[in-house]
């Protein structure tokens, strides 16, 4: 019994050890059970005791809390809907790769939870292969692919989308893009973001296949389609890459091209693009086209302000004409064009634009489509406030004054497209961004404001320019203040640098070379006395100009021994007219000069030594229509006839300008028979100056010049102008005969116009400057043609109209010659040329530019040296 004891007791003593074992593994189960998911299963009911947040790299931990909403002590049911709307709350950060909660300890009723959180990682640095390295900015801006933003998956694939279709728009159907995150070392959880771009090549459309296209040539199909063409060798205007949304767009515009022909029912059934391979796919459209219809009767319903006579006249569509979709749609409502002919605008030009035109068929007959126009006119409507915006400089009556809109007028679409036009004409602001806007349209009480918003430009400028021409580089040097304020003159505080605001010119300029020197001064008011657009024009100048001789090295040099010299004023009043309509204005101008002659017989004139007057009187008609603002004009018109008169002092005097005539000719033959080192050369020129000085003491002549310029938009911004200028110089006693001075050297650059002698210097690029004046053939030089015509053809497109700075671009086709008498005079005979140009215009320096033209025929310098070839011309402060 007592081994048995023993025994017994020595067992008890080994299980007990295991009992213990056995419970904590049990207890350490259980724990380790409830801290994973065991417990989630159970969705027990507790009270929160604690949270923990871990895994936290970059946010702080009391802000994440905060965010999940779980305070201390509030219920919560483990797992449940709270839980599961954390994690959803917390994922839709896109701010974290991994979101876990974790129960830590349980103790009676309350549950201890840790939210374990993996961030995701941040951008560090972009690396982006396959596009050059002046587009990364941009691409890096697009995606928003900026240092430290968090890394996504959303990201990659936006980011990867974004650039394939990006591509894809400019014709690249084949690109491709790769995107690879690495870990960056110097950063603790982020990455480097490797972007590799591969573009491939434009994919060509090589051709375009109908299907179902009976009515209308599968020609004029293609051709209604503007942006998608097939591969052509000749195609450089327009290329033929596929772009989709320009193709959908296309689309559209064969609909139309079918609407305009009569097939109103007419469709696109189904596209495709087939692949041919990496370079070319072709475009298949299958349509169909219906029947063909033609307009049946048009009535309109509600008309009241014009009789259906009226309104038939201005839709323009007859019954029997063939159905046009298209048409009707510009009649009625033509959005292309602001000033468009059409019966929305003819309600509106008179005080209707509260109404509505709705076209509406009512009924189809076989093949004739009958229409009802419903018309409802509303209220008729007047301008209640009419305000401007934006003139920070420009003084407000400078503005009002030009507006075609007053309160208190009845509502004109006209009125407000041609106060747009007066705006641009101005000058002083961004003519691309000025927007009139319709405010508080008030249908029941007939009232409407409209406010111009506008944009300040620099109206003042820095001249410099530069050139050569009239025998060397001509530099100039001025200030020209384009909204100048006179009255301000004495006002300190108006000096911003200058008195600025009341739409007057004062200009100062400075122009020479090594020969000759201008000084000039300029005043312009456009409202004299303020109330009527009456302009006046006060003008002082100074020329000289110098003879040339050779140095002791042989160097030409001036020589200030021999000079000439012109001294100048002039006054003129220029007023816009009402008839025929008043874009038309008559100006009126006198001018007086005295050319003064010292020593400077260089035979460019018919004496070296005394003076000479001329004082004129001019007559200018002008009419002035262009549209789109003076930088680039995109339409409309713009001619000028002048016409310059001496009085004719040979008719009141004595003189026997025969005899001077006749006995200076004779001299001048006597002199060119004899050797230059005769002595007695010497004596006959002096005999000979003295009749010519008596002969020209005071001019007499008469001067007629013509400019016009048309301009059209094409398409888009492509715009043509057409140029057409001639020149003519008269006598009135035939016995005195052409004055020396105020004649027409054509060639060139047109720089050069520097007043000397009056002369008209005229563009015709191709050739060197004045190089198309022909030569007197009695004395072997130039002296200037007596008449001159010119024909022009630009097409201009430009690159941006921006207020810092405007830039077109410009192929030009020009033709123009120089004549000694009108007895020669023949417009068909003309020295042809060709060429590109650039124009850059910045407010602080005009305009600036260059172009090369390429001269087809032989000048009068070298008449038998061939074409004149390809001449470089710099334009620098030219007219535009």
């Amino acid at each position: 019994m007592e081994k048995q004891a023993n025994n017994s007791t020595s067992g008890a003593k080994r299980f007990i050890p295991l009992v213990y074992i056995l419970t904590l593994l049990l207890l350490f189960t259980s724990l380790f059970i409830s801290a994973q998911e065991i417990s989630y299963d159970e969705g027990n009911k507790y009270i929160l005791g604690g949270l923990e947040v871990t895994g936290l790299q970059s946010y702080n931990e009391q802000t994440v809390k905060t965010y999940t909403g779980l305070r201390v002590g509030q219920p919560i049911t483990v797992p449940g809907e709270q839980i599961s709307a954390v994690i959803s709350k917390l994922w839709g950060l896109e701010l974290f790769t991994d979101i876990a909660f974790y129960i830590t300890n349980v103790v009676d009723d309350k549950v201890y939870l840790e939210l374990q959180i993996t961030e995701r990682p941040t951008l560090a640095n972009v690396v982006i292969y396959g596009v050059p390295k002046r587009k990364l900015k941009d691409i890096v801006n697009d995606t928003d692919l900026k240092k430290g933003k968090k890394i996504t998956e959303s990201l990659i694939a936006n980011t990867k989308n974004y650039l394939e279709n990006k591509y894809r728009k400019q014709g690249y159907l084949n690109a491709k893009t790769t995107i690879v995150t690495t870990n960056d070392s110097t950063d603790t959880n982020s990455q480097n973001m490797v972007i590799s771009i591969k573009k491939g090549d434009k994919v060509k459309i090589r051709k375009i296949i109908f299907e179902g296209s009976d009515q209308i040539s599968k020609k004029k199909l293609k051709g209604s389609m503007k942006k998608t063409k097939e591969k052509r060798f000749y195609r450089f205007w327009k290329k033929s890459k596929f772009i989709e949304d320009d193709f959908e767009t296309d689309l559209a515009s064969i609909v139309d091209k079918y609407a305009e022909n009569g097939y109103r029912d007419a469709r696109v059934i189904s596209d495709s693009v087939i692949k041919i391979n990496e370079h070319n796919s072709d475009i298949k459209i299958k349509v169909e086209e219906g029947n063909k219809y033609y307009f049946g009767d048009v009535d309109f319903v509600g008309n009241t302000v014009y009789s259906d006579r009226q309104l038939l006249r201005a839709l323009g569509i007859k019954k029997g004409d063939t159905y046009n979709g298209v048409l009707l749609r510009k009649r009625i409502a033509d959005d292309s064009k602001p000033d468009a002919e059409d019966i929305t605008s003819l309600y509106q030009n008179n005080g209707y634009l509260f109404s509505t035109i709705n076209p509406v068929e009512v009924s189809a007959e076989n093949d004739t489509i009958n229409f009802e126009i419903r018309i409802i006119e509303g209220k008729e409507t007047f301008l209640d406030h009419v305000t401007v915006e934006g003139n920070d400089r420009t003084n407000d009556h400078v503005i009002y004054r030009e507006l075609r809109t007053r309160p208190g007028q009845r509502y004109n679409k006209s009125d407000i497209i041609r106060t747009i036009r007066e705006l641009q004409q101005l000058g002083f602001f961004d003519a691309e961004q000025i927007k009139p806007d319709i405010l508080n349209p008030n249908p029941n009480e007939g009232t409407v404001d409209v406010n111009y918003n506008l944009v300040e430009s620099g109206s003042s400028q820095i001249e410099l320019q530069g050139g050569y021409g009239g025998g060397g580089f001509i530099g100039t040097l001025g200030l020209s203040f384009n909204n100048f304020s006179i009255q301000n003159l004495f006002k300190k505080e108006a000096y911003k640098p200058v008195p600025m605001g009341d739409g007057q010119t004062f200009a100062l300029r400075l122009q020479a070379s090594r020969t000759f020197r201008v000084y000039s001064l300029n005043f312009a008011e456009p409202w004299l006395g303020g109330k009527k657009p009456v302009r006046f024009n006060l003008n002082l100048s100074r020329t000289q100009q110098f003879g040339i001789t050779r140095d002791s090295r042989g160097r030409f040099q001036p020589n200030k021994d021999q000079q000439f010299s012109i001294s100048g004023i002039s006054a003129g009043l220029a007023k816009r007219v009402q008839w025929p309509d008043d874009f038309f204005t008559i100006s009126h101008s006198v001018g007086y000069q005295l050319y003064n002659f010292k020593n400077y017989n260089i035979g460019l004139f018919s004496f070296g030594n005394g003076k000479s007057n001329s004082l004129a009187y001019t007559l200018g008609i002008a009419r002035n229509a262009v549209s789109g603002g003076r930088i680039f004009p995109r339409g409309g018109s713009n001619f000028e006839v002048t016409a310059k008169f001496t009085p004719p002092y040979s008719l009141f005097s004595n003189k026997d300008f025969k005899s001077i005539s006749e006995e200076s000719d004779r001299l001048l033959q006597e002199i060119s028979q004899l050797p230059p080192n005769d002595p007695a050369v010497g004596d006959l020129i002096a005999q000979r100056e003295k009749l010519e000085e008596e002969r020209f003491k005071w001019l007499e002549y008469y001067k007629i010049k013509f400019k016009g310029d048309w301009y059209t938009t094409l398409v888009g911004n492509l715009v043509l102008r057409a140029n057409v200028e001639f020149g003519f110089l008269g006598s009135y006693n035939t016995d005195i005969g052409d004055v020396p001075f105020e004649r027409f050297f054509v060639g060139g650059d047109g720089l050069g116009n520097f007043t000397l002698d009056g002369r008209d210097v005229i563009q015709l690029r191709g050739y060197d400057n004045q190089a198309v004046t022909p030569l007197n053939p009695l004395t072997g030089r130039q002296e200037g043609g007596v008449a001159y015509n010119k024909f022009s053809l630009e097409m201009r497109y430009p690159l941006t109209l921006k207020p810092s700075a405007s830039i077109y671009g410009l192929t030009f086709l020009e033709g123009g010659n120089a004549f000694n008498n009108f007895q020669e005079f023949n417009p068909f005979e003309i020295k042809r040329s060709a060429g590109v140009g650039l124009r850059i215009f910045m407010p602080a320096f005009g305009l600036l530019g260059i172009d090369f033209g390429y001269g087809f025929d032989s000048d009068y310098i070298n008449p038998n040296g061939g074409p004149s070839g390809w001449q470089t011309h710099f334009i620098i402060g030219q007219q535009f």
